[in-house]
């Protein structure tokens, strides 16, 4: 069976209803916990913990993300997932902890949104 959102293949038995939409895991977990990059609390979370660790660390795609914006500068993000050859709904999900973190940021440009570094 294929997923309704991503077309992506299903094992049977590990397929999810949504609201009459066959799923797979993903995209049911990012429809039931969708993505927040503006979180107040999630920006005040990753600071307090940030201070007790002597500041928080970065997976090794978040590590990626911010090196490549380090060395090319501000990035469209779906041209940022094919430069790390990521799903861009896992980009998103990096995105927003980085935004969290306040490591990454969104920046319009000609009216478009932009990934750059904080």
């Amino acid at each position: 069976m294929k997923c309704h959102r991503c077309k992506d293949i299903i094992p049977d038995g590990e397929e999810n209803d949504f609201h009459g939409q066959i799923l797979c895991e993903d995209c049911y977990m990012d429809l039931l916990s969708p993505l927040k990059m503006c979180d107040p609390w999630a920006v005040h979370s990753a600071k307090s913990f940030g201070k007790n660790k002597n500041g928080l660390e970065v997976n090794r795609v978040q590590q990626k993300i911010i090196d490549t914006l380090k060395d090319k500068g501000l990035q469209d993000p779906k041209n940022l997932a094919e430069i790390l050859q990521i799903k861009e709904s896992d980009l998103e999900r990096e995105l927003a902890a980085l935004r969290h973190m306040e490591k990454v940021r969104g920046e319009l440009k000609d009216g478009k949104r932009m990934i750059r570094l904080w």
